[in-house]
């Protein structure tokens, strides 16, 4: 019994003392390890390029378009023109949705070298909401934009590897015994 009273005794005078801390206008909250982990997580996220966190497969695409696009340099008029198109007829959105994207996809990718090295991590949230036939025609949309004004360079051809590699279902190899 007496042990229990002594722990009790223990509790109530550190809650005493916490109390008087925080009167005297010390904080002591970062002790709370739920509150640093909480705090932790939204700083990760708060920080995080929010390309990378995009899951909608139509959006994806636009992005890889708009990347493929960018690999050339500046996007020409004709390659603007292109996209817009490609999002009118087969997301079949109006004008100025099509602008939108248009506009959110050179606002969240300024550098495609980025997305370019990082490919996969910009995908991975995105590719199991891709149906099989949504994976073919979003690689000959990005095709199409690569090929735009004619041929394309060396950067947008190995993007298009890379795409193609990640879009192009993979063949299970059956082992033998």
């Amino acid at each position: 019994m007496h042990v229990i009273l002594g722990a009790l005794g223990l509790i109530v005078t550190i809650l005493i003392l916490l109390k008087r801390l925080s009167d005297a206008g010390i904080d002591i909250g970062w002790l709370d390890p739920f509150k640093w982990n909480r705090r932790r997580k939204w700083r990760q996220a708060y920080h995080s390029n929010p390309v990378f966190d995009i899951d909608d497969p139509m959006k994806a695409t636009a992005g890889l378009m708009y990347t493929m696009a960018k690999c050339s340099g500046d996007i020409s008029r004709e390659q603007k023109s292109c996209i817009l198109s490609i999002f009118r007829t087969v997301f079949k959105l109006s004008d100025g949705e099509a602008t939108e994207l248009l506009s959110n996809c050179s606002f969240f990718i300024k550098d495609e070298n980025h997305i370019k090295s990082n490919l996969g991590r910009f995908i991975h949230p995105s590719i199991d909401n891709f149906a099989d036939e949504q994976k073919q025609s979003a690689f000959s949309l990005i095709e199409k934009v690569a090929f735009c004004e004619g041929d394309p360079n060396e950067k947008q051809k190995e993007l298009l590897a890379n795409i193609k590699e990640i879009f192009t279902p993979k063949k299970e190899k059956f082992k033998k015994w």
